[in-house]
């Protein structure tokens, strides 16, 4: 089973950027398509964006494309998310999450990490 440990969340004024990573262990890094989902108080988690297993694919919400970029190192076992043009609609708890295959699908998802809380102040 693998193991994901989320960074980076913290406090930002609107219009800020951060970064959030998240490192993993327990199998084969690459091997997996790596996504992000952020739930708000009260309501569902919802999809963030996605890479494949190689990094050659990635996947955006509506809600952030433009402002959000999915990347792997996965010499490094880490999976980031850069935000930019944050708002406060962004504020969330950002959680990563590892599929069992190399390309992404919401549904194939087998392991969450504990999840980085990001709040952005207006």
């Amino acid at each position: 089973q693998v193991q994901l440990v989320e960074s980076g969340g913290g406090l930002v004024q609107a219009g800020g950027s951060l970064r959030l990573s998240c490192a993993a262990s327990g199998r084969t890094f690459s091997s997996h398509a790596m996504g992000w989902f952020r739930q708000a108080p009260g309501k569902e988690r919802y999809f963030v964006a996605a890479i494949s297993g190689s990094g050659g694919t990635t996947y955006y919400a509506d809600s952030v494309k433009g402002r959000a970029t999915i990347s792997r190192d996965n010499a490094k076992n880490t999976l980031y998310l850069q935000m930019d043009s944050l708002k406060p609609e962004d504020t969330a708890v950002y959680y990563c999450a590892a599929t069992y295959g190399r390309t992404w699908s919401s549904g194939n998802v087998d392991c969450w990490g504990q999840g980085t809380q990001v709040t952005v102040s207006s």
